[in-house]
C-alpha cells in the first residue's frame, strides 16, 4: 500500500493506493497519524478510492485510525469507498463506527461543519 497526503481547507487527506491488509501498512499509516496528531492536524479523511482489496487485518487499521484520532481530539472520516470495501464495512456491521461519505469534498465539508 502507498498513500499520499495533501492538505484541503485546513483538513489532511490521506488518499491510499493498492491493497490494505494490516501488517507493515499498519506501522506506516499509524505513524503517519501520530505524525499528524503531534503537529496538531487531527481533522482527516482517508480517500479509499485507490484501495482495491482490503482484508480483517486492513479493517483493524481503520478501527485504530478511528480511535486514534478521536483520542487525540480530532475525527476520521473515510470517502470513496467501493461497493467492495462498503459491502466489506456493511457485512461486518461496522458501518456505524465509520463516518463514510461518497467524495473527498463530502467528508472535509462534513468536517468543516461539525
Amino acid at each position: 500500500m502507498k498513500f499520499k497526503t495533501t492538505q484541503q481547507t485546513g483538513v489532511t487527506v490521506i488518499a491510499l493506493q493498492g491493497n490494505l491488509m494490516g501488517g507493515p501498512d499498519a506501522t506506516v499509516l499509524n505513524g503517519k497519524l501520530h505524525e499528524l496528531i503531534e503537529a496538531r492536524k487531527t481533522n482527516v479523511v482517508i480517500d479509499l478510492k485507490g484501495v482495491e482489496f482490503m482484508n480483517s487485518s486492513g479493517l483493524g487499521l481503520l478501527i485504530g485510525g478511528v480511535s486514534t484520532m478521536r483520542n487525540a481530539g480530532g475525527s476520521l472520516r473515510f470517502a470513496n469507498a467501493s461497493e467492495k470495501i462498503s459491502g466489506l464495512i456493511t457485512i461486518t456491521k461496522l458501518g456505524a463506527l465509520f463516518d463514510m461519505y461518497p467524495s473527498v469534498d463530502a467528508a472535509v465539508a462534513a468536517i468543516k461543519q461539525s
